[in-house]
């Protein structure tokens, strides 16, 4: 170990006597400068980095985080990934309209549909749970296909419809 440190100390003499600035090890070497632009040259080096480039989606949700958008974010994912949430057999049958204060509005196609997702709507809630977080889905409410309606236009006259015409 000391002829090591004797060889180092000589290859140092060395250089300073060459005109060289030499320090003791990294810390104490001036960086090298950018003569075009006058400042310093950070390289990245090979561990990871702050400048080192980043997944997108690690970056959105690190701009979601900080604006406080994490609660938008989470009931978004309800939507765009509803088919791995509930599987394709539901997502056949069933979409998400809309989610207000918690509450899940599942549209189902057929009222035999709404019927067997009420039965199921306990485990459809333990799933959206697992997929976007507890807490985002509260509750589910299930509806059943609209019935068909009557109005025609924009315009609307109150009374009993259709059937006022017949016999």
């Amino acid at each position: 170990m000391d002829l090591v440190r004797r060889t180092l100390e000589e290859a140092r003499g060395a250089a300073r006597s060459q005109g060289k600035d030499v320090g003791r090890g990294r810390a104490s070497q001036p960086r090298a400068r950018n003569p075009v632009q006058g400042k310093r040259r950070r390289w990245s080096g090979p561990g990871p980095d702050a400048r080192d480039p980043e997944l997108l989606g690690s970056a959105t949700m690190g701009l979601a985080h900080t604006r406080g958008w994490t609660t938008k974010v989470a009931e978004g994912s309800v939507f765009g990934q509803w088919e791995s949430v509930v599987g394709e057999q539901i997502a056949e049958h069933a979409m998400p309209a809309s989610l207000t204060d918690g509450v899940l509005t599942i549209e189902a196609e057929s009222t035999a549909w709404a019927t067997q997702l009420r039965m199921v709507q306990a485990q459809v809630l333990a799933k959206i749970a697992a997929a976007v977080g507890d807490g985002v889905v509260t509750s589910v409410r299930i509806v059943g296909p609209k019935a068909p309606n009557w109005r025609k236009g924009k315009l609307h006259i109150s009374g009993r419809g259709p059937r006022d015409t017949y016999g």
